[in-house]
């Protein structure tokens, strides 16, 4: 089922949480906030957020309290920037390397070790294992202090152990002897020259790959989030606004406010949605829709906030600002679809909870059963710092929330705004699409063909009091009734809309009802219409009845456009395995007319729903084990999008489908909805890769590790290039390609 939020659901907040270093940090902190009593929150380590929902007796500042006593930070979240972290780790990783480097080389190459370079590798290696390794090592001393471990415990303690063995080594054994030698290898081995193996080299390093890995993770995850901030970063930050004296201000767009008549010259962009007041121009609005083609645009026309107007002078009524605009709306819809969590990230979270006591169970069994079983202390030591170093779970913890990153940001790009991640995982089994026509198979711009009166009765009378009661109608087919007539909306009272049925209302004293032939009622005294509704029917076109005082008075016969991507859209849903099925209000004829001409059979065609038969038949379909995904846009299509499992709506439509679905097609192109599907199932194939890889690195690693097997210095080359690895697989869904249409 859709996950739409309840009204009175307590409000969101967004938190950057600064001191996670791993997954088990995320999963920490958000199990100490959602013991809270009517705190649901989630925390998300790739971007460093916290989305939390509390009840009004808990505070900010409760919140942050909590976050804060864990040992991390917690703030207001403007946006998702790592730039500031990244930046942070850039000196220091830079010291590790520099300093590093030069005794990697002297430990590896035994022409390179000249007498006493030991003593120089210590004098180098000392910065690196303290100042470069202090956001590691404060990190771990917090958590310590907390009683809990997280991957920079096993960071801290391997770097330790190699730098504390090596200061024993040299001060107390052969080691500190001028002259001597060591030999690099893969697998550990005894030092030459009579003298214990010193690990400087391997502190030195794993600093050096941590950090860096921690560098390169928060550039990829701040390039995965580059979707919202584009959408955030082309809102224009000025506004020109014409005065009712006539005199044009200059103010800035977060000023705006509704009603505002905004002068848009050539080349500017809009700075918030509105409508049209005067002039003409073609506006390119690709930012929102996704359409490359700019769009022609006239008085009465709507216009969203950020398109550019490529020619014509306009004036545009603002309808919404700020926060309120549409591309707003999609950078916080983004922004919480990529902070929320899957199941399968859960399970991650659960794992990476309990795999760092787990790990130092493991190095500690290590270690005493090395000692005990009488292998050389040196080689214990390397296989418990082995272990240590290449159990880090970073791969394991960016593993799903990077693929959320780069699949939600590139579905942004295309126009396709999934609302969460579970929305990922319930794509994967959808096996029935129940689509609806007007408005979604069809472009929904219906026109009136022609109109038919009774006998006795005036037409233009007929369509004033028609067009004047459908002018209240937000439907398609009431919105083209109203146009055609010129309806004056203001003889029009006690109006009252049925959905899927029709409307009734009093005009200039009459009582008017529009709406389907069985919900008319009332005398059948327009017999002489029957034929011609049938012809009309037969011919693809949508029949209105009225009755004018109770009396059936006449038939409006429209037709719609049926949309020229829909036939490629059905197809292209069978190719996913996925039977689409047309559903409508439409009567059984005019319904399949167009199902046939757009591929459907007729056991696929599902005409005469009401907007709870709509719900019935999602629900009916569930019952019968389906997975089931409902595409629609319309008022009465919102209980059948919030009740099936996957809800798709298209922007074209009202707020309320909009609101109840989990996915929003800003283009409102119907092909779009085999490219959401497939974005999906490729995030969620990605996310599957990337745990299988991290858990696999770690199976067939530890094991070598703990049998000595293992160099440290190798383990942690391993450790940095499996995280890197699992964030350029991630990235890999920035190059998805949409189907043509």
């Amino acid at each position: 089922m859709s996950r739409t939020a309840p009204q009175d659901a307590p409000p969101r907040e967004e938190l950057a949480i600064g001191g996670m270093s791993c997954a088990a940090c995320a999963a920490r902190i958000e199990k100490r906030l959602n013991r809270i009593d009517g705190v649901t929150a989630t925390v998300n380590y790739a971007t460093g957020r916290a989305s939390v929902s509390a009840p009004a007796e808990v505070t900010l500042a409760d919140i942050t309290e909590t976050v804060e006593k864990l040992g991390y930070t917690a703030t207001t979240a403007a946006g998702i920037d790592d730039g500031h972290a990244r930046d942070g780790l850039r000196p220091r990783l830079i010291a590790a390397l520099v300093l590093g480097l030069p005794v990697l080389v002297m430990s590896m190459v035994p022409g390179a070790q000249f007498r006493g370079w030991q003593w120089l590798s210590l004098v180098l290696v000392t910065p690196v294992v303290t100042w470069s390794a202090w956001p590691i090592h404060a990190a771990a001393l917090k958590h310590l202090r907390q009683r809990t471990t997280t991957m920079d415990t096993l960071v801290s303690l391997g770097v330790v152990a190699a730098y504390g063995w090596s200061l024993w080594a040299l001060f107390a054994t052969d080691a500190g002897h001028l002259g001597m030698t060591m030999e690099f290898t893969l697998v550990p081995r005894d030092a030459h020259g009579g003298g214990a193996h010193i690990y400087l080299e391997v502190a030195a390093v794993v600093v050096a790959l941590i950090l860096l890995g921690r560098v390169l993770e928060a550039r990829a995850t701040q390039r995965a989030g580059d979707a919202v901030r584009a959408l955030l970063d082309r809102r224009p930050q000025d506004a020109t606004v014409v005065r009712p004296d006539g005199s044009v201000e200059v103010v800035a767009a977060d000023r705006l406010a509704v009603g505002d008549r905004v002068l848009v010259r050539p080349g500017e962009r809009i700075p918030a949605d509105g409508v049209v007041e005067d002039g003409s121009s073609a506006v390119d609005m690709s930012l929102v829709t996704g359409e490359s083609l700019p769009v022609d645009v006239s008085r009465g026309d709507e216009v969203v906030g950020s398109g550019v107007n490529t020619s014509g002078r306009l004036i545009v009524r603002a309808t919404a600002v700020g926060s309120e605009t549409r591309l707003a709306q999609m950078a916080r819809l983004v922004a919480e679809a990529q902070q929320g969590k899957a199941q399968i990230a859960r399970l991650a979270d659960r794992v990476a909870a309990v795999f760092v006591p787990i790990v130092l169970a493991i190095a500690t069994l290590t270690l005493a059963g090395q000692l005990l079983t009488g292998v050389d202390p040196d080689a214990a030591v390397t296989a418990a710092v082995a272990v240590l170093v290449i159990a880090c779970p970073c791969a394991l913890g960016l593993a799903t929330p990077t693929a959320l990153l780069a699949g939600t940001g590139r579905g942004a790009q295309l126009g396709i705004f999934i609302r969460g991640p579970q929305v990922l995982e319930t794509s994967r089994n959808v096996d029935t699409v129940l689509l609806d026509k007007t408005g979604t198979l069809t472009t929904g711009t219906m026109r009136v063909t022609a109109v038919h009166v009774a006998d006795g009765v005036d037409r233009d009378r007929f369509l004033r009091l028609v067009g004047a009661a459908e002018a209240a109608s937000e439907h398609p087919i009431g919105r083209a009734i109203a146009a055609h007539a010129g309806a004056d909306p203001g003889l029009v009272a006690d109006v009252t809309a049925e959905a899927g049925a029709g409307i009734s209302a009093t005009v200039d004293g009459v009582e008017v009802r529009v709406g389907r032939d069985a919900w008319l009622g009332g005398p059948d005294s327009a017999d002489g219409l029957l034929s011609v509704a049938a012809e009309s029917a037969d011919a693809g076109e949508t029949v209105v009845w009225a009755s004018l005082d109770g009396r059936r008075s006449g038939i409006i016969a429209l037709s719609d456009t049926v949309r020229p991507d829909a036939r490629e859209a059905v197809a292209g849903l069978r190719a996913l395995g996925i039977r689409p099925r047309l559903v409508t209000g439409d009567a059984a004829r005019p319904a399949t007319a167009i199902g046939q001409a757009l591929g459907f059979s007729p056991d696929e065609i599902h005409a005469e729903v009401r907007p709870e038969g709509k719900l019935d038949l999602v629900s009916r379909f569930q019952d019968d084990g389906h997975r089931v995904a409902m595409v629609g846009d319309g008022l009465n299509d919102g209980a059948a999008l919030a009740r099936a499992d996957l809800g798709i709506a298209m922007s074209t439509g009202t707020d309320v489908a909009m609101e109840a679905s989990d996915m929003t097609l800003v283009d409102g192109r119907i092909g779009s909805v085999v490219d959401a599907i497939r974005l999906a199932r490729r995030t969620l194939g990605t996310i599957r890769g990337n745990l299988f890889w991290a858990f696999a690195y770690n199976v067939a690693a530890i094991p070598l590790a703990a049998l000595g097997l293992l160099n440290p210095m190798i383990a942690a080359a391993a450790m940095a290039c499996s995280s890197l690895f699992v964030v350029g697989n991630s990235l890999r869904l920035r190059r998805f390609t949409p189907s043509a249409g």
